[in-house]
């Protein structure tokens, strides 16, 4: 079960620059394997280092500013991250960039020297080699899905949900550090325990540190907190998203189908329908998902709400020339551990999203949201993206850019009414995501030439044709008893 999930991810952290030019029939893979004695070399040393960890939504947020140093007397490229091995194949979006330069983030991969281990490594490749002496601020982002547990982890139905995080005060790292500080913000101030250190409140900022004396690598000071947080944990098992382009409709239609649970505390009663009822004329906070706002762009159509049931009445679509935001409410409120799938789906003008190129292969480029789905202030995480997008048939040339880690990319034939060999499908899977890839585009290139648009047509006329002269050649047929003169 470890080496599975390892190896997921491992596959999280390959950069998508790499894979948009790779054949897209070869199996994706940024595992490294060392040697078993293997150990971060000692050329750095960490001067000052600031970890912020943001537990306001339902996952972890972490922002760490650090400024290393190359001790060593040649010049090095290479900084090693670490986590232990509980929660590798948790961590998602990870990137690594010069806080004072604003340009893309730097290579960084997963590298394994034992998969028993307690501790892994992410490896960032610098850009520039750091001469000796010399300094570097970076800047490390990355998000921790699933490790926040309620506490306590059954409740009643309207008592107040408290979560636990477990954490250090020194933060990991392969690298002695002269100097740091770690932050947590929570959501509120409501934090009754808090185990290990001794930090400084300040409304809802706790402050460990700061810690002047030098901590080698390695060295930890095991915390932990325990703080109000009644909200739901919304967490999607699986996203699947179809985004398909119609060139003769001119339409882009988008379909999304999710597989919801609540990660948060379970009910230790049973559902009191009634006792629902009434607080949903004050709604006080609670742990339940009660609905779920998806921001469209501006110009969606034709909004639809199903379930595994049938079709959702209980949902509103505003839409004018600012915003169209479509609201959802389940069939039931989803408490924690509870599940609920779904499929929303909509149409937009393609126009607004694709861009035709003046070139004799009839060249398109088409930009849309990687991820859309809900927007919610608890924040909503996903276990597993995949983002299929559905191209005209005879479309060729596929190439696509995003900055969203990838694991997975296929490229495959998506058959519909009336295709002769089928649609270019373009897929794309992507592991431990989070809401905050909304803002992530996906631009996706391909050539469709002239002729291909008259394929369907064509194909219809044929069809069509082909009915006519079966039924005249039936027409023509006699089958009477008599005899024949």
């Amino acid at each position: 079960m470890r080496s599975s999930s390892f190896i997921a991810a491992c596959l999280a952290l390959f950069p998508s620059t790499i894979i948009a030019d790779s054949n897209l029939s070869e199996p994706l893979s940024s595992q490294q394997i060392l040697p078993d004695n293997f150990k971060p070399p000692q050329v750095f040393q960490n001067v000052n280092l600031l970890r912020n960890t943001n537990l306001e939504k339902g996952y972890i947020r972490e922002t760490v500013n650090v400024v290393i140093e190359n001790i060593d007397s040649k010049p090095q490229d290479e900084y090693y991250i670490p986590f232990s091995a509980d929660v590798i194949d948790k961590v998602g979006g990870l990137e690594v960039r010069d806080k004072k330069n604003a340009g893309p983030p730097f290579k960084t991969e997963l590298v394994e020297y034992d998969p028993y281990s307690s501790t892994q490594f992410f490896r960032t490749t610098l850009p520039q080699s750091l001469s000796p002496k010399s300094q570097l601020t970076l800047s490390i982002t990355y998000h921790i899905l699933s490790t926040l547990t309620p506490l306590p982890f059954k409740i009643a139905q309207n008592d107040r949900q408290y979560l636990r995080h477990t954490f250090s005060t020194y933060t990991p790292s392969a690298y002695p550090t002269l100097k740091q500080k770690t932050k947590l913000k929570f959501s509120t101030p409501d934090v009754p325990d808090a185990i290990g250190g001794s930090p400084e409140r300040q409304g809802s900022t706790f402050t460990y540190g700061p810690y002047n004396d030098p901590i080698p690598a390695g060295a930890l000071e095991p915390a932990s907190v325990r703080y109000e947080f009644t909200k739901p944990i919304i967490h999607a098992t699986l996203l699947e998203r179809d985004i398909e382009i119609s060139h003769w409709g001119g339409n882009l239609a988008t379909e999304e189908r999710y597989w919801l649970t609540n990660q948060g505390a379970h009910l230790r009663e049973n559902f009191n329908r009634v006792q629902w009822a009434a607080t949903q004329y004050y709604k006080p906070p609670t742990s339940a998902l009660r609905e779920l706002n998806v921001p469209l762009k501006v110009g969606s159509l034709n909004p639809y709400f199903t379930d595994d049931i049938g079709n959702v009445s209980t949902s509103r679509f505003r839409s004018n020339k600012k915003e169209a935001v479509l609201e959802l409410k389940p069939r039931y409120p989803v408490f924690g551990g509870w599940k609920y799938s779904f499929r929303i789906g909509w149409d937009a003008n393609l126009k607004s999203f694709l861009r035709v190129l003046k070139t004799p292969e009839g060249g398109h480029v088409l930009k849309v949201p990687f991820l859309e789905g809900p927007k919610m202030g608890e924040g909503v995480s996903y276990g597993k993206v995949e983002v299929r997008v559905i191209l005209p048939e005879g479309a060729k040339n596929v190439k696509f850019e995003t900055e969203v880690p990838l694991v997975a990319v296929e490229e495959t034939l998506h058959k519909t009414f009336m295709d002769t060999v089928g649609r270019t499908t373009l897929k794309l899977t992507a592991m431990n995501v989070v809401d905050e890839a909304r803002d992530r585009t996906l631009v996706v290139s391909y050539d469709y030439p002239f002729s291909a648009a008259f394929r369907k047509p064509v194909t219809i006329f044929l069809g069509i044709a082909a009915v006519f002269v079966t039924a005249w050649g039936i027409g023509r047929l006699d089958v009477s008893i008599g005899k024949h003169s």
